[in-house]
């Protein structure tokens, strides 16, 4: 039985609150050629409402994962994705619009930037985002000047969204007191903080939630499944599926100030309000050195608390079908909406055991057939991975999506410099997110000079682009290793240097500018669009 569905398909907001307009917007498209899966609505919500299989009370168990994780994956969701549009069974692809850029750049925290979202900056220093003592700053009705209306859902995204602001801003202090002009400060602290973000999204939050192997894979021999050709775009089976994993890691209740009281999610911390006296002690939420272990993240199990399976009329609007106030059901509905097949068509597909089903453990509920990809995904963590991180299926997807649009993203870390550490006192290989609550307060390049020392090394800088011959090229890390970004500013502000023969660690060059022309009239090798760094690439000896 096919349904036909008007429930606003963004994550759990009211109306008027998907409709806010964002982003330069992407397109969704599917990662796997599969049919869909069609289960009768009303076995959906006899698994998906209070009372059924997903139904998970006060969910007392604890996870090894921090209970700040799930938070900073919501966070990048809001960033990659935003469907504004009705759920209906099976939508065309085509009527499908991603409000946002399939690109992990934080364009939820810098809206259109300084020229197509001026409100979000301050008039006298235009550098910086506008702060207001803890919280995010608001209008006179309360409603929060954001990049993006979701960040302020609840109080986790408005204090998550508070950390990105006061990084931000922090960096902005921080490269002016090295010397970066006006003109140049704002891009610079912008890349700066998209490049750590980034950075700890491959690094960090995806080891642990899919393992350093995959991630390793993925690094050396690329994607399996997600193939975005010429132009990235986020799967279905990530947005309305895999990426929803973090929906079974929500506790019942929390803790935000030490010796505080417990709080639900909903509706004792909803947003869309000031926050007063419920700012949050990310020491609570992420493990930070020298202080008691934090909170931990509920198991990944297919079960959410109550405060998301009951969600008040303020976050969901006013609703015809009581079913819809659980986040389960509509994460099931989603699922059926957009065509996903089974989780055991997936499996089969790429090669992983299918779950049992004692494995599945639905058997009681009645269920006798395939299984939604959304449950499969929840199910799979608990059986195989005891709820601490994905398995094989739901990791696949997720690694192969988050990793893919990052790598793809010609102004990423990953295709300007890759090697890029942005804590050097940690091996590259230690994925413990400890770093996670306190990282976002510095971020800069690892080794960047002090003041007395800048002047001598862009001279450093521009000595050796001068020296590299007709007909060769190095990257910018070859150049500088430890100031990439230095090496940008000296290319840009240095009239007599070759400043074309310094690419991207990839090979890959701007659009819109003579650097192509001027490298094919020197000689230098192509491979389509791209230097072939093999043949032209002049080995460092710095």
């Amino acid at each position: 039985m096919t349904v036909a569905l008007h429930v606003p398909r963004d994550h759990c907001l009211a109306p008027e609150r998907v409709r806010a307009p964002i982003g330069e917007g992407g397109r969704y498209g599917r990662m796997f050629d599969l049919p869909a899966l069609e289960i009768d609505e009303k076995l959906l919500h006899d698994l998906g409402t209070a009372g059924g299989f997903c139904d998970g009370g006060d969910c007392e168990g604890d996870a090894r994962v921090e209970a700040g994780c799930p938070f900073f994956g919501q966070y990048v969701a809001h960033d990659l994705t935003a469907d504004r549009s009705p759920l209906r069974a099976h939508t065309d692809l085509d009527a499908l619009r991603n409000m946002r850029s399939p690109r992990a750049n934080l364009e939820s925290l810098y809206g259109g930037g300084l020229a197509g979202s001026p409100y979000l900056y301050r008039r006298e220093d235009p550098a910086k985002l506008l702060e207001n003592d803890g919280d995010l700053p608001r209008n006179q009705e309360g409603i929060a000047l954001i990049g993006d209306p979701r960040n302020d859902v609840h109080v986790f995204m408005s204090q998550m969204q508070v950390a990105f602001i006061r990084a931000h801003n922090l960096l902005v202090d921080r490269l002016r007191a090295d010397g970066i002009g006006d003109a140049e400060l704002f891009g610079e602290a912008r890349r700066a903080l998209t490049w750590h973000y980034q950075w700890l999204i491959v690094n960090e939050f995806l080891p642990n939630l899919v393992g350093m192997e995959l991630i390793n894979e993925l690094a050396t021999t690329g994607a399996r499944f997600y193939n975005p050709e010429h132009e990235p775009f986020i799967p279905l089976e990530f947005a309305d599926a895999a990426y929803r994993y973090g929906h079974s890691q929500i506790r019942q209740v929390y803790q935000l100030q030490r010796d505080g009281p417990l709080y639900p999610v909903f509706p004792d911390l909803i947003g869309f309000c000031p926050v007063g006296d419920r700012e949050v002690d990310w020491s609570l939420l992420f493990d930070v050195p020298g202080r008691p272990r934090a909170q931990r993240a509920k198991p990944i199990d297919g079960q959410l608390p109550r405060s998301l399976m009951e969600l008040p009329e303020a976050i969901t609007g006013a609703l015809d079908d009581a079913a819809y106030r659980s986040l389960a059901a509509r994460d099931l509905e989603r699922g059926q909406g957009t065509g996903l097949p089974s989780g055991e068509a997936v499996a089969r597909l790429i090669g992983a055991d299918v779950l049992s089903e004692d494995e599945l453990d639905l058997r009681r509920d009645g269920w006798k057939r395939e299984t939604p990809l959304w449950l499969y995904i929840l199910r799979e963590s608990a059986a195989r991975e005891e709820g601490d991180r994905l398995g094989e299926v739901g990791g696949r997807i997720v690694a192969e999506v988050l990793h893919g649009v990052i790598a793809a993203d010609p102004e990423s870390y990953l295709a300007l410099e890759p090697r890029l550490v942005t804590d050097p006192t940690h091996p590259r290989r230690d994925v413990s997110t400890r770093r996670s609550a306190r990282s976002l307060s510095v971020s800069s390049d690892s080794t960047a000079p002090s003041q007395p020392d800048r002047e001598d090394r862009k001279a450093r800088i521009a000595e050796r682009v001068r020296a590299i011959p007709e007909g060769f090229v190095r990257t910018y890390g070859d150049v500088d290793p430890g100031a990439p970004r230095l090496v940008g500013l000296v290319l840009s502000e240095t009239h007599d240097v070759p400043w074309h023969r310094v690419v991207r660690a990839d090979g890959s060059l701007p659009k819109g500018t003579q650097q192509r022309q001027l490298l094919l009239r020197e000689g230098v090798p192509m491979r389509g669009e791209r230097v072939d760094l093999d043949q032209a690439r002049l080995t460092p000896e710095l």
